[in-house]
């Protein structure tokens, strides 16, 4: 049985959220809380298989909830699920020790997916996040020198007259 506690400061929300998996037979609802502090809280006393967390909640918000689970629960898996698909809540999230990242336009199946994947050990992010993440990753990576095809050939000379060209000087410059 994957227990589950879900934190959003939405009621409707959490009520939804716990509908829905509560109509799995894996899966079962052990608390809600509304704020960060809260659900940090019950993480420590219901030691959860799983926290569904909300980011922008009233007082401790899901980052600094999620980082307090990580350190005080750390059996504890965190599963963010927002609304606002920003880089610094993605990269935030992760850093504080969320094991996934969804928004919340996320399916029914997709959820419970979702959790039961986190629950096993697993990390999950959006499609989109995803995408993202791998973008920047690329971007980040210093790109290694590359010897041109019959670079080989040239000279010592050869070669530093050529960098010194690539550079930019002129013939006068290259003589000095």
């Amino acid at each position: 049985m994957i227990r589950v506690v879900l934190a959003d400061d939405q009621g409707l929300v959490r009520a939804g959220f716990g509908m829905i998996l509560e109509a799995q037979e894996d899966i079962e609802v052990v608390g809600e809380a509304a704020d960060g502090a809260a659900a940090a809280a019950l993480a420590r006393a219901t030691a959860p298989d799983v926290v569904l967390m909300d980011i922008r909640m009233p007082g401790t918000d899901g980052i600094a909830a999620t980082r307090e689970i990580a350190a005080t629960a750390p059996g504890v898996k965190v599963l963010v699920l927002t609304t606002f698909d920003l880089d610094d809540y993605v990269y935030d999230a992760l850093s504080a020790g969320a094991s996934g990242f969804l928004l919340k336009d996320v399916g029914r199946d997709e959820l419970v997916a979702a959790v039961r994947v986190v629950a096993a050990g697993e990390a999950l992010l959006a499609p989109t996040v995803t995408r993202r993440l791998l973008a920047d990753f690329v971007r980040s990576r210093p790109v290694p020198p590359v010897t041109p095809p019959g670079a080989e050939a040239l000279t010592a000379r050869e070669r530093d007259a050529l960098e010194l060209l690539a550079r930019g000087l002129s013939n006068a410059e290259m003589a000095r």
